[in-house]
């Protein structure tokens, strides 16, 4: 286990960014933006405290945020800077109490990193803990959803200022709701749901994520083989090295959808690999062999310097290395396969995790 830890400051933003776009599985949003912006209120606000949850109230107030829509959207059009403030605002009307600190929804990619910069412009703490472990494309596609907890009320804000708050009767309404909204604000939109108590939160979440992203992405920042260094701090497989041939990327409904393919180069050369997306890399097949699929977790790095490479940005010619690795056990379970597993997201698979689809 990674050593725990206390603060954010200035200088862990970039290994940060690094280890979320890393977890962001192509989804999630670019950490590019989102890591300058906290850097700037960092240095406009200080360090922001990281606490586990025994470190809080059992009554205090604990806000899941995350930014609903698509990534390509998201990646131009930014935040004002308001629309945390404004859902605080309605949780605590809401529920009659004050939040004591801000939990990131999923850890993976541009959501890990602006949860952080949230809590930084509302002066609460960040949970060393999340949602996902990494990042889903759907709203009920959380561990508070796996664990029975309710997504009701769900708050919403985008940066004109509208507020919206929906009361779904279950998780999976959550979504239509959600993405409803993200579509009419302009296909994206900050959201609180799963908003509870650090007691009710406890067993919840996948725990240490903010601490793994840092170490995990200091670890690749400074090794002499990036590349390498993810594929141990992960226990990942290599599915493929190569470059970007075919890319199908189209933007509707509040998500990115599409296809690409890399075609080996190097030691994998006369191979090639075809990864479905929906946001977020969700199967990895060669010919008519699955090599990985939801929820364990695909992420494309550049083959040099190991940096993510999120679904926006994904250009054709693109020298790329294909990692796949376990997600959460919790994921693994029957219920965590039925939220977020293969079906889920529409293909006639039946899960099986990665390690046994890549045994030698």
């Amino acid at each position: 286990m990674q050593t725990r830890l206390q603060s954010i400051n200035e200088s862990d933003v970039v290994d940060l960014a690094f280890g979320c776009a890393l977890l962001g599985t192509g989804g999630g949003g670019s950490v590019g933006g989102s890591a300058l912006q906290l850097a700037h209120s960092i240095r406009e606000h200080g360090p922001v405290p990281v606490v586990q949850l025994a470190d809080l109230p059992p009554e205090g107030l604990i806000m899941p945020l995350s930014g609903v829509g698509a990534p390509t959207v998201s990646y131009e059009m930014l935040s004002n800077g308001s629309e945390a403030a404004l859902i605080r605002a309605a949780v605590e009307k809401e529920f009659g109490s004050e939040a004591v600190a801000v939990i990131a929804s999923e850890i993976g990619g541009g959501n890990g990193v602006e949860a952080v910069m949230w809590a930084s412009r509302l002066g609460l703490p960040i949970v060393d803990a999340d949602g996902m472990g990494r990042a889903f494309p759907e709203v009920q596609m959380v561990s508070f959803q796996v664990m029975g907890a309710e997504a009701t009320p769900l708050i919403m804000a985008d940066f004109q200022g509208n507020v919206a708050t929906f009361r779904p009767t279950n998780g999976k309404w959550s979504e239509p709701l959600a993405r409803a909204f993200s579509v009419a604000c302009g296909g994206s939109a900050l959201m609180a749901d799963y908003t509870m108590t650090a007691a009710e939160m406890t067993g919840k979440v996948v725990l240490n994520s903010i601490s793994s992203a840092v170490a995990t992405g200091r670890a690749a920042r400074l090794a002499a083989d990036p590349v390498r260094a993810i594929q141990s701090g992960f226990d990942a497989f290599h599915l493929i090295s190569g470059k970007v041939t075919e890319l199908d990327r189209r933007t509707g409904g509040g998500f990115v959808r599409g296809s690409f393919i890399i075609a080996g180069l190097g030691a994998d050369k006369g191979r090639a690999v075809r990864v479905e997306i929906q946001n977020e890399n969700l199967v990895a097949t060669e010919g008519n062999r699955v090599l990985a699929m939801v929820p364990d977790l695909i992420t494309l790095v550049d083959s040099q310097t190991g940096h993510a490479i999120a679904t926006e940005e994904l250009m054709h010619g693109m020298r790329l290395s294909v990692l796949g690795w376990p997600s959460d056990p919790l994921w693994r379970t029957e219920r965590g396969i039925q939220t977020a597993g293969p079906r889920a997201f529409g293909y006639d698979l039946d899960y099986t995790p990665i390690e046994e689809l890549n045994r030698v």
